[in-house]
């Protein structure tokens, strides 16, 4: 069995059914946002999916696949999980386990600004991999915030094939992109809502409620070096500390595009630890 869920469909330009500039600064890393989008999207599956005929078979989460860094979906999943617990718990079912996609290649293009010909080709280099033996013959439900063209379910599925896996599976969305006669653009519109500049970053690190994801990490070392540098200046050295451990934990410092602000980070790090000189 293999089904898909929304809890929103996109089928107009501007007409989204959930707030556009939250969801922009959800993929940045506001966690509140992402514990409202989590809570929304297991309530929707549970009402979809699971009031009438509960599964009572071990449901295993998988958050959208990733390297190092976790994607923004991975915040949404631990809300999503929390909320379904509760759920399984009360109705005296197991609660849930997790996995994770494991994924081999990080790259520096705008996903959001491709077409699904161009998303295709650039995620086709990549390859996904799970613990096969773990999710034995459990039900497996793929978590990812948005549906845009729908490439990465392509590679998800493909995987699927590649381990001969016989799961039933369902595949989770906040969004999907019902009307093709829209373009996969969209997806930067609702990216970039709210953020359009380094600076309006700030709100969101500095909330007290933020966390950390590959789209920021990238966002911020890809920006133009003189307004990286006065971003920087503010920020609490835990922040900037996990900055630079992210990025090396992706790789991002063999990447040239992202080398004048990582040395940057390092130099600006050697003043608060010697040690990392």
């Amino acid at each position: 069995m293999h089904l898909t869920y929304s809890l929103h469909k996109i089928t107009e330009p501007e007409q989204f059914g959930f707030s556009a500039a939250d969801y922009s600064r959800f993929k940045y890393g506001d966690a509140e946002v992402a514990r409202s989008f989590g809570n929304s999207l297991a309530q929707g599956f549970i009402e979809e999916h699971l009031n009438g005929e509960p599964i009572t078979s071990q449901l295993v989460v998988i958050s959208s696949p990733y390297s190092f860094i976790p994607t923004a979906t991975y915040t949404l999943k631990n809300y999503f999980v929390s909320a379904l617990n509760r759920w399984l718990a009360h109705h005296n079912l197991p609660v849930v386990q997790e996995a994770k996609v494991h994924r081999t290649i990080t790259y520096k293009e705008d996903y959001g600004e491709l077409d699904a010909e161009q998303r295709l080709k650039l995620i086709g280099n990549d390859s996904f991999h799970i613990d096969k033996d773990f999710i034995k013959g459990k039900t497996l439900l793929f978590l990812d915030d948005i549906k845009i063209t729908g490439s990465h379910e392509h590679m998800i599925m493909k995987m699927v094939d590649e381990y001969g896996l016989d799961n039933n599976i369902f595949m989770l969305y906040f969004a999907e992109l019902i009307n093709k006669g829209i373009h996969p653009s969209i997806e930067n519109y609702l990216n970039y809502y709210q953020v359009q500049t380094i600076f309006d970053l700030d709100s969101i690190i500095l909330s007290g409620k933020f966390s950390i994801n590959t789209r920021i990490v990238k966002y911020i070392l890809n920006y133009d070096h003189d307004s990286f540098r006065v971003f920087l200046q503010n920020k609490p050295e835990d922040f900037i500390n996990n900055l630079y451990d992210m990025a090396l934990g992706n790789g991002y410092h063999t990447m040239e595009c992202y080398q004048p602000n990582l040395n940057y980070i390092k130099k600006q790090l050697s003043v608060f630890n010697k040690n990392l000189a």
